[in-house]
């Protein structure tokens, strides 16, 4: 009886230990070395039982004898890294070891997504691309950007991050918290600065939030290229002047702002309604930027062209024809812009498209 309690129990060692010898070997195997990857997510607060049952489902755990999602809790908690598991969506392959895969968990190694922000956005942009690319709400993102505690508490002399959101393809995860996602924009803005445009702006007399509101007219005004440092003069040498800068961009903001949409049609009484962003109804800047500018806006206010240009109007072309007088300026209107709207009223008269 003893010789046959020892077999039973040598036989139960050995058996325990080719299981333990499977068990650890399915963690170092994949489930399918040629499967693809799919979205896996991981519910905040979740414990790691229905972690592993969902992994094992959704076909992530190898199928071995003596392995399956209990082993792979038990590995998990065996190691420690049960505590440690992030809450996201991940990006998770058939192709990956199972250790592979606690490791992605516990390093928050989540799905990104990408998304590219062109200079000359407004925040309500921003929010719209930023929600269709799943990565933010946009009435929750806008609601935090023209937050004016939110703003100061990130070192800005501003009620909101109007002009701050630096234009840029970004990476974020799903659902980033609006704060993240400002403060990053932020910090890319901050990043991008030098020392030297610091000292130009000092020099210049403006402050930085001056600077970005200017540098956010040029953007409008301006397609990228050559021009931005001859129309950023002929801002600089109006406001120098005493005159109103009668930008077109700016009303439109005012519109929006104040009536809450813009049809694409500036018309006469746009120009007339006063309001804080209408520069040909008042003096000097507007309250802040009215769009997020790229750093050659930045520097080109910094470092305007050296040019006595006061005005200038677009030759329908992406260029712009500038004038030192009003005479001048007048000519230059009648010849690219009167010229053009009576070709258009004579293509629409004869059922030409424009």
């Amino acid at each position: 009886m003893i010789r046959a309690a020892l077999a039973a129990v040598v036989f139960a060692v050995v058996a325990a230990g080719v299981a333990l010898f499977f068990a650890a070997s399915a963690l170092r195997e994949p489930a399918d070395p040629d499967g693809e990857s799919r979205v896996f997510w991981v519910n905040a607060n979740e414990s790691l039982d229905p972690i592993a049952r969902r992994l094992d489902e959704d076909g992530l755990l190898p199928k071995r004898a003596f392995f399956g999602p209990r082993v792979f809790a038990l590995y998990a908690k065996w190691s420690g890294k049960d505590r440690a598991i992030k809450s996201g969506e991940y990006d998770l392959a058939p192709s990956l070891t199972p250790i592979a895969i606690l490791d992605k968990l516990v390093l928050g190694q989540v799905k990104m997504h990408e998304v590219t922000l062109p200079e000359g956005l407004r925040l309500d942009e921003i929010a719209m691309r930023l929600q269709a690319a799943g990565i933010s709400d946009a009435d929750e993102f806008l609601a935090r950007a023209h937050d004016p505690v939110l703003a100061r508490r990130k070192g800005l002399q501003a009620d909101s991050f109007e002009g701050y959101a630096y234009p840029e393809t970004y990476r974020f995860r799903r659902d980033t918290p609006p704060e993240e996602l400002l403060g990053c924009m932020l910090d890319e803005l901050r990043r991008r600065l030098t020392a030297e445009d610091f000292a130009a702006i000092e020099k210049s007399g403006l402050s930085l939030h001056q600077v970005v509101t200017l540098a956010s007219i040029v953007e409008k005004e301006s397609v990228p290229g050559p021009e931005r440092p001859l129309i950023a003069s002929v801002y600089r040498n109006r406001l120098a002047r005493g005159m109103r800068l009668q930008s077109d961009p700016t009303v439109i903001y005012g519109v929006l702002q104040t009536q809450g949409q813009f049809d694409g049609n500036l018309k006469i009484v746009d120009l007339r309604a006063d309001n804080p962003w209408n520069t040909y109804t008042r003096a000097g800047l507007p309250p802040g930027p009215i769009a997020n500018p790229s750093l050659d806006a930045i520097r080109a206010v910094l470092h305007p062209a050296d040019a006595p240009y006061l005005y200038f109007v677009s030759r329908n072309d992406g260029t712009h024809a500038f004038s030192a007088t009003l005479t001048e300026h007048n000519r230059a209107v009648k010849r690219y812009q009167l010229r053009r709207q009576a070709k258009n009223e004579v293509g629409a008269k004869n059922g030409k498209r424009r």
